[in-house]
């Protein structure tokens, strides 16, 4: 399978932040930033494999500035790093202040998706190659940060199957 670079799978989307998707302090809510950031990130994913992909971890969400009701975001996604089936894809998050014209990044995450055949087992995905100097130093630091996920994943299923419910109201 030819690779591509990670430049062709690049993604973005501006949107303003209204009141309503503010919590008390004004400020988006995370949960909010976290369906855009997913939405985005799928983007790119699926435009690198050219499949379905369903969204398998995502780890790294910081958030390092708060984002205030009449600000924009710019979210931006490209595939960093890809195994056989599944790709990791980096987020920058961009706030600014439209009537100032400041910007700062308020977030940044990495997010892992596999791709999926019609009846959702996973498929190859081509290799990818980075160009620019981000890109290098976002791929060449990958494999370590999908080592922390597999560990992560294996205690979390282990968690999982000590957890014994009772019943339905043992939520």
């Amino acid at each position: 399978m030819e690779g591509k670079p990670c430049s062709a799978s690049v993604a973005m989307k501006t949107t303003l932040v209204f009141p309503p998707d503010t919590n008390h302090h004004g400020t988006l809510f995370g949960g909010k930033l976290l369906a855009h950031i997913d939405d985005v990130a799928s983007i790119a994913a699926i435009r690198h494999a050219r499949k379905p992909v369903v969204t398998a971890s995502t780890d790294s969400v910081d958030f390092l500035a708060p984002v205030k009701v009449g600000h924009s975001i710019t979210i931006k996604a490209f595939v960093t790093y890809t195994h056989k089936t599944s790709m990791e894809v980096f987020v920058k998050v961009v706030t600014e202040d439209l009537l100032k014209g400041e910007r700062k990044v308020c977030n940044t995450a990495f997010l892992t998706f596999v791709a999926v055949d019609e009846s959702g087992r996973p498929v190859p995905v081509p290799p990818v190659y980075p160009e620019t100097e981000e890109e290098k130093r976002l791929f060449q630091s990958a494999p370590e940060r999908r080592k922390q996920r597999q560990e992560r994943r294996q205690r979390a299923k282990q968690v999982a199957q000590e957890l014994v419910l009772k019943d339905d109201t043992d939520i």
